[in-house]
């Protein structure tokens, strides 16, 4: 198995294999807790339009996510862990679109297979994709927006690097290289309330969640659900 780590949109657009697609703060940390709450499963987009117009069309029942970090017009809820763990989601079929973890899930064109990937689902993540042995595996770090790498995914990046190989990374020396990050200070920033605190909290508890999430194409919508 060979495994190689790439960032940001242009690593989506050019990944192969099976891919990662990560997004620690927040994304797909927040699309796991949504499966924790009860969520049947998240169809994955691009765009908030887009998101709103498959919801309006009855493919879904909830929008969540954001744009520039903050919860667009007309979606249910923002980007948050901690809210949607804090909301009645249980047998809901949920939209997600956000700029860098949605948006690499949509770019990732050429992959085999996609699964989210975020610090609380790292070790299932690894460990469901050992099972299905395959040639090359694809780690891509988004960043922010896509466009600029950030310290967690690309912490998170080479902790599933090192699982993948057999390793044991010292979970709280990565967790404290992520929070000397510029990321992280968003949490603490005041003027920020769609940062929630809580979101850091719950984004850092490595492999607290026991299932991995697979991405699927069904009727031409990116599906993720827990596997």
């Amino acid at each position: 198995m060979k495994i190689y780590i790439n960032s940001l949109l242009n690593g989506a657009e050019n990944a192969k294999g099976t891919v990662i697609i990560i997004d620690v703060f927040r994304a797909f940390t927040t699309a796991a807790f949504a499966f924790v709450g009860g969520a049947e499963k998240i169809i994955l987009v691009d765009g908030a339009q887009k998101a709103l117009d498959l919801k309006s069309k009855g493919y879904g029942d909830i929008c969540f996510g954001e744009v520039n970090g903050i919860k667009p017009e007309g979606f249910d809820y923002g980007n948050s862990p901690y809210e949607i763990s804090n909301s009645n989601i249980e047998g809901k079929i949920l939209i997600q679109s956000t700029m860098a973890g949605t948006a690499g899930v949509v770019a990732a064109k050429n992959a085999d297979d996609i699964y989210l990937g975020s610090l609380v689902i790292a070790e299932a993540t690894v460990e469901n994709i050992k099972k299905i042995k395959p040639q090359v595996v694809d780690i891509i770090a988004m960043g922010s927006g896509g466009e600029f790498r950030t310290d967690e995914d690309e912490q998170c990046a080479l902790y599933l690097r090192n699982l993948f190989e057999g390793r044991t990374p010292d979970i709280e020396a990565v967790k404290n290289l992520i929070l000397t990050g510029n990321e992280s200070d968003k949490f603490d920033d005041p003027t920020m309330t769609h940062f929630h605190p809580e979101d850091r909290v719950l984004a850092l508890q490595v492999n607290s969640i026991p299932f991995a999430i697979k991405v699927k194409k069904e009727d031409g919508l990116l599906i993720a659900s827990p596997v």
